[in-house]
């Protein structure tokens, strides 16, 4: 199939330097400004093959992974700036958070948006679901730009607490200046409603299931909801989703975290890519939270030696995964068990357990759970979250929101701390964002 492309600066200047860049020309020879629904389907596939993987490059900051020692020099310089919270003074190596490629993404977005009604030659069908995703990725680059980039929803005020910038158009004429958290997360929700309308392909083939779907509308909705503390929302919207998609994978034949599992509800990021999974070793707290009666224990990691344990569920774009069940029966358990119903929460837990654990260790997980008071299933939900979901992008965001702990760290003899709830839970907007656009400072 002929590619058409839309004449874009990928640099996207415009949104960070002055008002006088564009990224839009209709006149260079050889550029085909989309008209199709196929052309603009070409246009979306760029937006999504530009998504930034920068979920797995904050999982350097949590605490799943150590850095090996015997890591080159290039990886030291990339990484070990982020592993040891250093956002004061990087080395100019340091690996970027990518900024730039999320705006990318939401002018693609945007662009695609504001065109529905000058789509021609498509169904109605196809141009309705190329505009319920663009307002899906919108959705999601803002999501998760606020939850790399501003304070956690539940850790601040909202209503005064500034985020990022909200691009909600494709005009390059403005300089952007940054969003309240409450206004960004409102954004998010509205366009999930809107997604919502205008999806109807319920599933897309193994390949094209970067895509997004019906059912990626209350999944997503599930994962925001819940990092409002909105239970009420995050519960009934993960519920929704089981009702359709409940099936759990044999992590003894396959990870849930391949693209094709049948868990996949959306298989878009690539969140350990073979740049974030060749430096690290598990660490080996983390490690011991999977028992020997956890079958993830053997098929998430490879025991090296009795200290050195490496990652399975990474290195190659086998291991894609955005939204999956998995992380649907982990929502509506805590959202159940914080809202105060603990049979409902100590179901959906066991039910996901009892995929996981071996017969006898699931036997006494649930003997455990059933006998959990409220405080002890919430941990126990969490606990449950950090092994599931473990570095497929998730722990950074899932310490942040909820008790942001303290962590320590050691590196060839020098110890690192990052302090109970320390600003630090915040990754700064890249520098270069803020000196090409001053007004992001503050």
């Amino acid at each position: 199939m002929k590619k058409y492309t839309l004449y874009i600066l990928v640099a996207l200047l415009g949104l960070t330097v002055s008002s006088c860049d564009k990224y839009l020309d209709i006149t260079p020879v050889g550029k085909v400004i989309p008209t199709t629904a196929e052309e603009y389907r070409a246009l979306l596939t760029e937006a999504y093959s530009t998504v930034p993987d920068d979920r797995g490059l904050a999982s350097f900051r949590a605490d799943e992974l150590r850095l090996d020692a015997t890591m080159s020099t290039y990886d030291l310089d990339s990484y070990l700036d982020i592993y040891t919270w250093n956002d004061a003074t990087p080395g100019e190596n340091t690996s970027s958070f990518k900024w730039r490629q999320f705006y990318h993404v939401l002018f693609i977005a945007n662009y695609v948006i504001e065109n529905e009604r000058n789509i021609t030659t498509g169904s109605a069908a196809e141009i309705s679901q190329l505009i319920g995703e663009a307002y899906m990725l919108r959705a999601y680059m803002h999501f998760l730009l606020a939850n790399l980039h501003a304070p956690a929803y539940t850790k601040c005020d909202p209503s005064s607490t500034k985020a990022v910038p909200l691009k909600l158009d494709s005009d390059v004429e403005t300089v952007l200046s940054r969003s309240t958290l409450e206004q960004v997360y409102a954004s998010v929700t509205g366009d999930l409603d809107k997604a919502g309308t205008y999806l109807n392909v319920e599933s897309w083939p193994d390949g094209y299931n970067y895509r997004f779907n019906t059912l990626s509308v209350d999944a997503l909705r599930s994962r925001v909801a819940l990092y409002m503390g909105d239970w009420d929302e995050a519960q009934a919207a993960a519920e929704s989703v089981l009702a359709v998609k409940s099936a759990l994978t044999d992590v003894n034949s396959v990870l849930p975290n391949v693209y094709n599992s049948i868990e996949a509800i959306v298989s878009l990021e690539q969140v350990m890519p073979a740049a974030y999974e060749r430096p690290i070793k598990v660490d080996n707290n983390f490690y011991g939270l999977f028992t020997s009666a956890d079958q993830r224990r053997r098929t998430y990691f490879k025991a090296e030696s009795s200290s050195v344990v490496s990652l399975r569920k990474g290195g190659s774009n086998t291991y894609t995964s955005t939204l999956r069940t998995g992380e649907m029966y982990l929502n509506s358990a805590e959202a159940a068990c914080r809202q105060g119903d603990l049979d409902a929460a100590r179901g959906r837990l066991l039910d996901l357990q009892r995929a996981r654990f071996n017969a006898s260790g699931y036997t006494q997980k649930e003997t455990d759970v059933n006998a959990m008071d409220r405080d002890a299933l919430l941990e126990e939900i969490l606990t449950e979250r950090a092994r599931e979901l473990a570095f497929e992008g998730h722990r950074w965001f899932d310490l942040r929101r909820t008790t942001q702990p303290r962590l320590e760290r050691t590196f060839k003899g020098q110890t690192y701390v990052l302090e109970e709830g320390d600003s630090r839970y915040t990754i700064p907007i890249p520098s270069e964002a803020i000196q090409a656009n001053p007004g992001l400072a503050y």
